[in-house]
């Protein structure tokens, strides 16, 4: 038996019929349509699938689909602006931060709540808070160095 669910996407209401052991990574992506968050591992191992679920970091393959009711959830397709990239996704850009593709939309919904938690974190916090979030193309360098960018000009307000 599906279960009815209605949350708060990306600031738009929506609802969905789950089961109850759908994720909300499955909902997401098969229910809802939001393509942009990844399966990487399905264990929670990886932080392929992160979103912000009520202001909190989560891997949405370990939340069920039906804890999302009344909720506020924010995905990737969440954070740029209208037509305009964040600030995060340019830096990403600038710096070749990506390859494959599978970690990144987890790496920049992690960075973005990095930095609304540490405007300022230093290199090491930065590699801390994000070693949840796996990338087997890049290596971390580029990451960090697009994380570090990111943080100096939104602390500058661009």
């Amino acid at each position: 038996m599906k279960t009815h669910v209605s949350t708060v996407v990306n600031g738009d209401a929506v609802e969905f019929l789950c089961s109850p052991s759908d994720t909300l990574l499955h909902a997401l992506r098969n229910e809802i349509g939001l393509t942009g968050t990844k399966e990487g591992c399905g264990s929670g191992d990886c932080g392929a699938c992160s979103v912000m679920l009520d202001g909190a970091l989560v891997c949405s393959c370990l939340v069920l689909g039906v804890e999302a009711q009344g909720s506020q959830v924010e995905t990737i397709e969440g954070i740029a602006h209208q037509d305009k990239l964040h600030v995060i996704q340019e830096k990403f850009l600038e710096h070749a931060a990506l390859q494959c593709g599978i970690c990144t939309p987890g790496l920049i919904v992690s960075t973005k709540a990095l930095l609304e938690e540490n405007p300022a974190p230093t290199e090491e916090e930065a590699r801390y808070y994000l070693a949840g979030n796996l990338c087997r193309c890049t290596g971390y360098d580029k990451i960090i160095k697009a994380v570090m960018d990111a943080a100096d000009v939104m602390r500058q307000g661009a």
